[in-house]
């Protein structure tokens, strides 16, 4: 640890890391799939938190890599496992360490708050030594291997739902090629050894969350959903927790705003962004086109979609609503 300009400053200490004992050590590492979702190509990131000892993985789908996904997704992990290794090792990501000169490195102070927080040790892989990464790109490697090739999505909730499907299935059932044990089971014996993470509240980052909007027009924030206008469907937008709201902004433009829900698993759609309001959409284009005027599109910024989609859509069921 040092101190650079009055401010304290722990350096990221390299290490080597091979077989660690239960609970010791997780990796992390994002890859990224091209896929279709509903038919629309789509570049979305996989998050992957490998246990060192079980090889047990949790993979989480983002649409970027930026801080408050990342940190959201190590929450997530905590939960899929029922807590956490008292170490994490990253393969140096910007988002988590800064280069300092003479191969020297400095936390991002968000990061080294959040890791505080969580009481875990962060390490960095040592430079030039992939072998101290490997179980965690071997997770990367497997998704897009494994899992990706054959399937189609509706969206990204679809996407996530596949996921863990088969993570659960395939991918916990599989004899690993270096433990020869199944990862559901070497899991066993860690799950003992972990930290356990229940009852602690997540960090709270004041920041916006990416998210793509699903075929339902939803999106999510702290297990809850929220809707958006219906043109927006396949569009990242980003989602901000501000006091009692929650904003939804699009391209900087703010699309959306909701009573933050103070439950779980809970629904607020506003009915103006649903289907029916499609159809009020239609008539005013029709209208305009019989007279010759261009219609006002509602937010400038949206992908004009065939009228044939809403049609069909519009027939499907809306999605609950509760308060």
């Amino acid at each position: 640890m040092g101190w650079h300009g009055g401010t304290r400053s722990r350096q990221p200490e390299p290490v080597v890391r091979f077989e660690t004992p239960p609970g010791q050590q997780s990796q992390i590492d994002w890859g990224q799939v091209q896929v279709e979702l509903g038919g629309r190509p789509t570049r979305l990131h996989v998050f992957v938190l490998t246990l060192g000892f079980s090889r047990r993985g949790f993979y989480w789908a983002a649409p970027d890599e930026r801080l408050p996904q990342f940190l959201e997704a190590h929450e997530r992990a905590f939960e899929h496992f029922g807590g956490r290794t008292r170490e994490h090792l990253y393969d140096r990501p910007r988002i988590v360490c800064q280069p300092t000169g003479e191969g020297r490195f400095a936390w991002n102070a968000t990061f080294r708050s959040f890791a505080d927080y969580w009481g875990f040790e962060p390490r960095v892989c040592q430079a030039y030594r992939a072998q101290t990464k490997g179980k965690v790109e071997s997770g990367v490697k497997y998704v897009k291997r494994n899992f990706v090739p054959g399937r189609t999505f509706l969206d990204i909730v679809d996407f996530q739902a596949q996921l863990d499907e088969w993570n659960v299935t395939i991918a916990d059932q599989r004899i690993h090629g270096t433990t020869h044990v199944r990862p559901a089971e070497r899991f066993i014996e860690e799950q003992p050894h972990l930290v356990p993470t229940a009852g602690q509240p997540g960090f709270r980052l004041r920041a916006r969350l990416s998210r793509i909007v699903a075929r339902d027009y939803l999106v999510s924030l702290d297990t809850n959903r929220y809707s958006v206008p219906f043109p927006l469907i396949g569009q990242t937008v980003e989602v901000e927790a501000h006091g009692e709201q929650v904003r939804i902004y699009r391209r900087g433009e703010l699309v959306a705003t909701h009573p933050r829900l103070a439950g779980q698993h809970q629904f607020h759609i506003l009915p103006e962004h649903g289907p029916g309001a499609v159809q009020r959409m239609q008539r005013q284009r029709r209208s305009a086109l019989t007279t010759h005027r261009a219609a006002v599109a509602p937010f400038p910024d949206v992908e004009i979609r065939d009228l044939a989609l809403y049609d069909a859509l519009s027939h499907s069921p809306a999605p609950e609503i509760r308060p």
